[in-house]
């Protein structure tokens, strides 16, 4: 499965880069308010793109067609590893029909169905993104989402990734690797959460602790 990092912090981004954790990065327009500021949201962009060295999800805002796939030609000249990012409406899909057959990679987001997940997959999107976390927030099953998605997808021999997104706890990470999602993002807290067990720190403990007993040094 690869691993995507949801966030627009270049320095988080590269802490996890560097230590060969992540395979990507996803941004949203809320994630990129967070960090741009004054500064031109491009070169936030470039500086992310630099940092590593898989797919980079640029969002648009545009609400049509016409001014998504404008700005999606403009983000996907920034960098080779742009990936634009497009909702999961009418428009948004119009959008990635044309992007796509100009060799854009897309990702459809705000998908809370497996249907949406079948028409995004009809228009081209490259990823399609389920919202896990928010669907259980309204008392919904995130993951029955992506097991849906899945099936629908192997059953016509679909190629559009899963990419799981609003993921909010380790656990979302064990059932979408289990469930089969090709992808999933995760904000950073959750990465390293991903590196943390108990009995890991606990043995830890205890071969140092023999070890210091010896008196001797490596």
């Amino acid at each position: 499965m690869k691993i995507f990092l949801d966030t627009a912090e270049v320095s988080e981004i590269r802490r996890a880069a560097d230590a060969g954790l992540i395979d990507g990065v996803t941004t949203n327009p809320s994630l990129m308010a967070k960090v741009a500021g004054d500064g031109d949201p491009q070169d936030t962009f470039m500086a992310i793109c630099d940092a590593v060295d898989g797919p980079v999800s640029a969002e648009v805002v545009a609400l049509d067609a016409e001014g998504m796939v404008e700005e999606g030609t403009r983000l996907a000249a920034l960098a080779d590893n742009i990936v634009v990012k497009l909702p999961l409406t009418e428009d948004g899909l119009r959008a990635c029909r044309a992007l796509t057959s100009k060799g854009v990679k897309t990702n459809v987001t705000l998908c809370f169905s497996a249907p949406q997940a079948l028409l995004a997959a009809k228009a081209g999107a490259t990823y399609i993104s389920p919202f896990i976390g928010r669907l259980d927030d309204i008392g919904g099953e995130g993951m029955e989402l992506i097991a849906q998605i899945r099936q629908v997808y192997d059953n016509y021999g679909i190629d559009t990734q899963i990419l799981a997104a609003s993921i909010r706890h380790p656990l979302h990470m064990v059932e979408s690797m289990t469930i089969g999602a090709d992808c999933a993002t995760l904000p950073p807290k959750v990465l390293y959460q991903l590196l943390k067990h108990p009995l890991t720190d606990k043995g830890l403990e205890a071969f140092l602790a023999d070890w210091k007993s010896t008196g001797k040094e490596l």
